[in-house]
């Protein structure tokens, strides 16, 4: 049995953080940077796809089903991804994944300026990436601990979540901009271009990766429940990842109907939308950014707090008058730079305190989590909506998601819970 599995009652964990060795800042930033511009690619084919189908079909349902097939295997997979990762050489995972995702989009280019793309070509191709993305994501995400120093491992946190902003911010504007100056199946080639620039610095370094020995490997489903076993006997991983679940499950419909409640409560349009999601990312950029220069040690105290404010904002959000819709702007962009400063401070906090060769499944059942937690929510949310009205249910959301993340602050579990000291290596 894994030693760290043999610590149920302990409130911390024991992971090490081995030097990444010398010049780890310049293969930090080539795969960093590789990754980025492989995402924000990623994130514009998603928008020009999404519109496609909205501009082809004029259906809710066909985004319903797009949207299903573009999360649900990611949230499916993510544990088999996660355990492939830690057994498997995560640097092949991430190439593997990649290529696989880039010919899909050559298929999907074909079809477009051969005219005989159909509708569930698209959906099969989203289908797949997404599975490709439970494989990709866990690998790189358990990566970024070996990748730089203990000390920078905030700071790092910090870097994603600026990205996540950025891709918000560009997604849209730059996926418009691709479909007005070339036809659409050359935009998507975008895609292909973005994802060969991830993977060249995956090809020139290597990923550092702690190796078990035979002796130590068992069967991928037992394994996996390593994985499992680790977080149910952890007092604090077990109650954070049900807390997160619970937070999810109360506010990740508004992300989708944040729509509905612009145009019902406040009169708005297409680009009222725009312009707040826009914002938003702009706001998330900054989020990340301040994590990225405070590099914050009081990690958990950051989490709690951050997801309570992110929650109360997103309930102000709907509380602004009809007549006050840059109020409404306002609260919904303090909403997205809280809610990163309290995800970036978690994934630093996860990278710190789990073993590294357990990281990959550990992270990928948070995903897996979180990513169960959003479609109840949806479904809960529905009749809620035509109960209460679509301002109503806001506010409910986010007020259930501030007693969530404050009830954190009675748990002993969650409050112990923080990364081992460890000094960075010289």
């Amino acid at each position: 049995m894994d030693p760290a599995l043999s610590l149920p009652t302990t409130p911390g964990l024991t992971a090490q953080h081995p030097d990444p060795g010398p010049g780890w800042q310049r293969r930090f930033w080539a795969i960093f940077g590789g990754q980025a511009l492989s995402l924000i690619g990623s994130a514009l084919t998603q928008f020009v796809l999404m519109w496609w189908i909205t501009d082809t079909t004029g259906s809710a349902g066909a985004l319903a089903t797009a949207g299903l097939a573009a999360l649900l295997p990611q949230a499916l997979l993510g544990p088999l991804g996660g355990t492939l990762a830690d057994r498997y050489s995560r640097r092949a995972l991430m190439i593997g994944a990649d290529t696989i995702s880039a010919l899909c989009m050559i298929v999907l280019i074909t079809l477009f300026l051969t005219g005989r793309v159909e509708l569930w070509h698209v959906y099969t191709m989203m289908f797949i990436r997404s599975a490709m993305q439970a494989f990709q994501g866990p690998a790189a995400a358990a990566s970024t601990a070996l990748l730089v120093s203990v000390s920078f491992l905030p700071r790092a946190a910090g870097l994603n979540q600026t990205l996540t902003g950025l891709m918000t911010v560009a997604a849209a504007p730059l996926g418009a901009l691709a479909i007005g100056i070339m036809p659409l199946g050359w935009a998507l080639s975008i895609d292909v271009a973005t994802a060969l620039l991830g993977i060249v610095p995956l090809l020139l370094y290597r990923l550092p990766q702690i190796q078990l020995t035979e002796a130590q490997r068992t069967g991928v489903w037992a394994e996996f429940r390593e994985g499992v076993t680790l977080v149910w006997r952890h007092p604090g991983l077990r109650r954070l990842y049900l807390l997160l679940g619970a937070i999810v499950l109360a506010i990740l419909p508004s992300f989708t109907l944040v729509p509905l409640l612009v145009k019902t409560h406040f009169g708005g349009g297409a680009g009222d939308v725009a312009l707040m999601e826009g914002l938003t990312g702009v706001a998330m950029m900054v989020g990340g950014l301040i994590v990225t220069v405070l590099a914050p040690k009081r990690q958990m105290l950051w989490i709690l707090l951050g997801f309570a404010a992110s929650c109360l904002a997103l309930a102000l959000t709907a509380l602004a008058p009809s007549g006050m819709f840059p109020l409404a702007v306002g609260w919904w962009m303090l909403s997205g730079l809280t809610f990163i400063l309290g995800n970036a401070p978690l994934t630093a906090l996860l990278q710190a305190t789990i073993p590294n060769h357990l990281q990959g499944r550990v992270l990928s059942l948070l995903a897996t989590v979180m990513g169960l937690a959003g479609p109840v929510g949806l479904a809960l949310a529905g009749p809620l909506g035509e109960l209460l009205g679509i301002r109503w249910l806001f506010v409910l959301q986010g007020l259930l998601g501030v007693a969530f993340s404050l009830a954190g602050f009675f748990s002993p579990a969650l409050r112990q819970f923080a990364a081992p000291a460890q000094k960075p290596p010289q």
